[in-house]
């Protein structure tokens, strides 16, 4: 069988850390807000299963960290309705303290609060990595030329570093896709320091289509990255855009995948998330935590889409609830629950079977059987 995983021990401890990162922070934004909308809050549990350790707060909570590491729960008081519960539990309740009794508004703001959660726990750690070692940016050097390319006609080299395009500085990796793509099939004067030396070269770019739109390309990858050292605002803002980009290219990256302009195959699982924790927790700290920023702003993104069980599908019936003046029938609500576990079922079958193909379980299978 082909060695899965790098070091067994260290993905497994990496994959619990990085799970109980995110799990707990999207469960303390639900937490938090059900404080604040005063709901009381009878468990807060990081796991689940038999608990490992638990304790209470001085508000009558009770923390788990339960042996099964593969999510958590808020347990609000009064979550089920009246109807669904006995006389005895209804007797039980605290008047005012129950999340069933509470506003629409209230109920949604409780619920909103475990993905914004995540969007902030991203932002904070973007912005403590910024702080600590500065900010990433990929030096405009070029670290491969591509074979039949623009840049490889025009004789351009490994390690050369590209100062201007046509004229405009040039100061990242960035700045060079960005000028590339607006000018398709166009002769452009490339700077670039090459031993010591500046050289002006000139390139015809190449073209391709992309959404019905003609991209310029050169042929060309980027090589080391960079740290630049930031102000503590300069840090602070940076979180902010850092989680704002990965946020879009994420939803960009599903739109393409429901289109069918980009492959499923990149959509991964929990074998695939612990295989790239261990991964990840190799090359240091600071990369398992930018790791750990990254599928936080996932898990945040992905718990807003609208289907039931998830929070987006409860974001949902409230505001069907706020239209309508009243919740939608226990029926239309049941069966939409159904549905949500139903796709999100499909969903996981997928993306582990994505998951053992990446990671080589059905070709080891071939082999043996061949």
């Amino acid at each position: 069988m082909p060695h899965l995983f790098p070091d067994l021990a260290r993905t497994v401890a990496a994959f619990v850390v990085v799970l109980g990162v995110l799990v707990f922070f999207h469960e303390l934004g639900h937490y938090l807000a059900a404080r604040w909308r005063g709901v009381y809050v009878e468990a807060f549990s990081v796991g689940f299963g038999r608990s490992i350790a638990s304790w209470y707060d001085r508000h009558g909570t009770q923390w788990r960290i339960s042996w099964l590491p593969l999510g958590g729960y808020v347990k609000m008081h009064g979550q089920e309705r009246p109807e669904e519960v006995s006389a005895e539990v209804r007797a039980s309740w605290k008047p005012g303290q129950t999340f069933h009794e509470k506003s629409v508004l209230s109920r949604a703001i409780i619920v909103a609060a475990g993905p914004l959660a995540n969007f902030v726990l991203a932002m904070v750690l973007f912005a403590g990595l910024f702080m600590a070692v500065g900010r990433p940016v990929t030096s405009p050097v070029v670290g491969e030329v591509l074979p039949d390319g623009a840049a490889a006609r025009a004789g351009l080299l490994t390690n050369d570093r590209i100062e201007a395009i046509n004229g405009q500085r040039i100061q990242t990796f960035e700045d060079i896709q960005r000028i590339i793509t607006a000018h398709p099939v166009e002769t452009l004067t490339v700077r670039v320091l090459r031993e010591g030396a500046d050289k002006d070269i000139p390139v015809t770019t190449e073209a391709r289509e992309v959404n019905g739109h003609r991209v310029g390309l050169l042929g060309i990858r980027g090589g080391s990255v960079d740290y630049q050292a930031v102000s503590v605002p300069e840090a602070l803002w940076g979180g902010v855009t850092q989680t704002w980009t990965i946020t879009a290219e994420t939803f960009s990256g599903l739109a393409q995948m429901i289109s069918g302009q980009r492959g499923t195959d990149e959509l991964g699982g929990p074998l695939r998330i612990a295989q790239l924790s261990g991964q990840v927790a190799q090359l240091g700290v600071s990369n398992l935590i930018s790791f750990i920023a990254v599928l936080s702003v996932n898990l945040g993104l992905i718990n807003l889409f609208p289907i039931p069980v998830l929070d987006g599908g409860h974001l949902l019936f409230y505001l069907v609830e706020a239209v309508l003046g009243r919740p939608l029938p226990r029926r239309a609500q049941e069966y939409g629950f159904r549905a949500g576990v139903a796709l999100l079922a499909g969903l996981f079958i997928f993306a582990t079977w994505n998951d053992l193909a990446h990671i080589g379980l059905f070709r080891w299978v071939a082999g043996l059987i061949g």
